[in-house]
């Protein structure tokens, strides 16, 4: 049997490698970046509401290290079909699994793929990793922009 942290190493180089939704979006509705000044990741999350704020699509691009992206990645399917309401409250659940003594079972969630990144409550510098693209989704719902982005640098990906 396959040991849970070696599957959560998997699932995290998964998305790092080939991130998912990591696109740019043609006509979307709310765009907002992101920076972490102390890892140097950046990132523009960009999303397609509809009429009930409920989440059509949704894309990011950037550059950042395998937390970020693989985060970024997994947040995009995480929240894609979901309300505003329902996107906060998987952030929070999120949140609260990477910051504090809370394990994987208190998110709560359909998508259990995000237990993926509980293990960097234990390296604080690497919680601003994990969440960066999660505070630039909240920041594109009010549609509100944080920091410039430099859209030349991709990770690498050769799926």
């Amino acid at each position: 049997m396959t040991d849970i942290k070696e599957l959560y190493q998997e699932i995290i180089l998964e998305h790092s490698r080939c991130p998912r939704n990591f696109k740019e979006m043609d006509r979307p509705t709310n765009c907002a970046n992101g920076h972490n000044a102390m890892c140097g990741d950046k990132l523009r999350v960009c999303l397609k509401l509809d009429e009930k704020e409920i989440i059509k699509d949704i894309s990011f691009k950037g550059a950042g290290c395998a937390i970020c992206i693989a985060s970024a990645s997994l947040m995009t399917e995480a929240v894609l079909g979901k309300s505003l309401n329902e996107a906060k409250k998987i952030f929070d659940h999120f949140h609260s699994m990477v910051t504090s003594d809370c394990n994987f079972e208190c998110l709560n969630l359909t998508e259990q793929k995000l237990a993926a990144l509980s293990g960097v409550k234990k390296y604080p510098l690497r919680v601003k990793c994990a969440t960066l693209a999660w505070h630039t989704l909240i920041l594109a719902f009010q549609n509100k922009q944080k920091s410039s982005i430099d859209d030349d640098h991709k990770p690498g990906c050769s799926c």
